[in-house]
């Protein structure tokens, strides 16, 4: 990303994380950010994501690993990007598994199964390959994650949703923990129910073609972001299905191939 040259200034970037932040806060959707920073200004959009960040970790949030989002083909072409995108995860949002989510959590809840892992090891130095990264990996894990976004109706183009960090809100971890000489991340197969309803399915091929490829491109962006994975974090891969709108009152379950279920619920008001 070094290599991309921003042209939003230091005004802009701190006029759409006060946005961002706004909505965050008052439970009210904002406007998208892109008129402040363009479209696809991956700088620029990153520089919003770390400003808020550094704000929620000065308020004494914990970072506790990486989420990946655009890793389906389909989604990249919709917002005309060719590339994932990531945000961070805190640990006030992860749920646990069965739990009741409250309905103000989460602006615009959406949900999507896909394999979580959690690293071993940092994934700072050498270079960062599929054998290192698979190396890296302690366990594996199914996963539910809760997409939200500050950007009233989901309006969000590439550098809404970076900016947004990457329309993160939560997730819940599955209770089977798989190592990767047991599991095939990429023949996995989903599938994802709300209400009792079967909403999604899909493999693990959906996510960039092997999920660990996904930490292998999330793991080599991140130390040239200046914040390299580190053993014990968490990282949601990528949907291996499409995601989902909830209300309040939904139950989600998830099953996933090898590592067996994972399911939450929403409260039935605030």
């Amino acid at each position: 990303m070094s290599q991309n040259h921003s042209t939003a200034g230091a005004d802009r970037i701190a006029a759409a994380a006060a946005r961002l932040r706004t909505a965050a806060a008052t439970g009210a959707p904002a406007a998208p950010v892109r008129d402040l920073i363009g479209r696809d200004d991956v700088v620029a959009a990153y520089a919003v994501q770390q400003r808020l960040t550094a704000e929620r970790i000065a308020a004494g949030v914990t970072v506790v690993g990486r989420k990946i989002g655009l890793t389906s083909e389909a989604v990249q072409r919709q917002l005309g990007v060719d590339q994932p995108d990531f945000g961070v995860l805190f640990d006030d949002m992860e749920y646990a598994e069965g739990a009741a989510v409250p309905a103000d959590a989460v602006l615009q809840p959406r949900v999507e199964a896909e394999i979580a892992f959690v690293l071993g090891a940092d994934l700072a130095e050498g270079p960062l390959d599929d054998a290192q990264v698979r190396a890296a990996i302690d366990h594996a894990v199914a996963a539910i994650e809760i997409c939200g976004s500050r950007v009233a109706d989901w309006d969000i183009s590439f550098g809404d949703t970076v900016a947004d960090n990457a329309s993160a809100g939560g997730y819940v971890l599955g209770t089977r923990r798989v190592p990767l000489t047991g599991f095939d991340p990429v023949a996995a197969e989903m599938t994802m129910t709300v209400d009792g309803e079967t909403v999604s399915t899909g493999s693990g091929a959906a996510c960039l073609g092997d999920p660990v490829a996904a930490v292998v491109w999330l793991a080599r962006q991140a130390r040239e972001l200046g914040e390299p994975l580190r053993a014990g974090q968490v990282i949601l891969s990528g949907a291996l299905g499409p995601m989902r709108p909830v209300t309040p009152g939904t139950a989600v379950h998830a099953t996933v191939t090898g590592l067996g279920s994972v399911s939450v619920t929403f409260s039935a008001s605030a």
